[in-house]
């Protein structure tokens, strides 16, 4: 594994901004107002050296990856915003088979790109994901049937609060549906990450039913690994879930929304809401998860009556034109006018159906009303 030693780093660190650079430029969305200073970190020992030295001089710090999935608010960070831009790609393998290692910086897609292209199985299903590989087991990201959590292998983390660097299971990060211990908390900051892969170019067994219809595959078959990442990247390039600078529908922070998990005693009430609204007809898509059952957060948001577009080609920011469940910026937007959009399709969901919605990006500076 990318191994870090804990004493004697001598850093050199970027300080690339001139005061009150604009983060709106580091996040998806691109919003957000300055932050006091910016410093990018190129190497894990600069990170370290640069998270640690903040915390002895009591400076705030923000930590910043790919910005895929950050809300800034229009005021900005009263700190230092630290840009992770460390790198390195390492293949290796053990008694349980292929594994890759990458420093937390490392462009997630790339590193999915480079498993696939070397030959590697398990992380296709997750292309195209915009953000850097070290917080994909923060969110424990996923996409197509795959979460992150079904092939990590270990996470190197920082404790900021004793210095003490190490490499923690899986089993001790908490992982859940899009969370785990590491998500809204800053005490510990991922240094690598390391994955299981599968040999022979050969896919995860394809568990959605979508991807299995594109590849003409049945559902839990596996196919070639290259082939899945490609219908992978076609299928979330149609929804505008592919990075494009020219394309506004991206500018967003992907899936807005969390799917809702209904507890099993209150799923017939709301079943019974959302067909009192729409019909007894109306199949309601519905699957296991986590003790309770997980409904569509898109498709209610459209069964609202949140339209695709909505609220129209005027609005600073809006629902993407291909997908219900992102909010985007159409380019003037600023984070008020995001946070307003995002309150307003979270209240019309619980008030038509009864359904609370969680917002999945981490918020600084700002916040969803109550």
């Amino acid at each position: 594994m990318l191994e870090v030693g804990r004493h004697g780093v001598q850093a050199t660190v970027t300080d690339v901004s001139a005061q009150h650079r604009n983060l709106a430029e580091f996040t998806t969305l691109r919003l957000g107002g300055p932050a006091r200073n910016l410093t990018v970190c190129r190497t894990t020992e600069e990170l370290i050296a640069t998270v640690t030295g903040a915390d002895r001089a009591g400076e705030p710090i923000l930590l910043i990856g790919g910005g895929s999935n950050l809300v800034i608010g229009d005021d900005g960070f009263p700190g230092t915003a630290v840009l992770v831009a460390t790198d390195g790609i390492e293949f290796g393998a053990d008694e349980t088979g292929p594994h890759v290692t990458a420093a937390a910086g490392v462009n997630w897609d790339r590193l999915v790109a480079e498993t696939v292209e070397n030959g590697f199985g398990g992380l296709e299903c997750l292309s195209g994901i915009p953000g850097a590989a070290g917080t994909t087991p923060v969110q424990n990201v996923g996409a197509y049937g795959v979460e992150v959590a079904q092939a990590l292998r270990g996470v190197q983390l920082l404790d900021r609060r004793t210095g003490e660097i190490a490499w923690h299971a899986p089993e001790d990060l908490g992982l859940a549906y899009r969370t785990s211990r590491l998500k809204g908390r800053d005490d510990e900051v991922v240094l690598a990450v390391s994955f299981r892969l599968g040999d022979g170019g050969r896919s995860a067994p394809i568990r959605y039913r979508e991807l299995a219809a594109a590849l003409g595959v049945a559902e839990g078959e596996s196919a070639d690994a290259a082939l899945v990442r490609a219908q992978v990247l076609k299928l979330r390039r149609g929804k505008g879930m592919v990075l494009d600078d020219a394309d506004h529908d991206t500018w967003s922070a992907g899936s807005f929304f969390t799917n809702p998990i209904v507890a099993a005693g209150e799923l017939p009430q709301i079943l019974d809401r959302i067909r009192a609204r729409l019909g007894d007809e109306v199949r309601i898509p519905q699957f296991p998860a986590d003790g309770g059952t997980k409904l569509s957060a898109g498709w209610l948001i459209e069964r609202a009556g949140f339209v695709k577009g909505f609220p129209g080609p005027q609005a600073p920011a809006r629902l993407s034109t291909k997908h219900t469940l992102a909010l985007t910026n159409r380019g003037a937007a600023r984070t008020a006018d995001l946070i307003e959009l995002a309150a307003r399709v979270r209240d019309g969901v619980r008030a038509e159906f009864g359904v609370s919605l969680h917002p999945e990006p981490v918020f600084v500076g700002c916040a969803l009303p109550a």
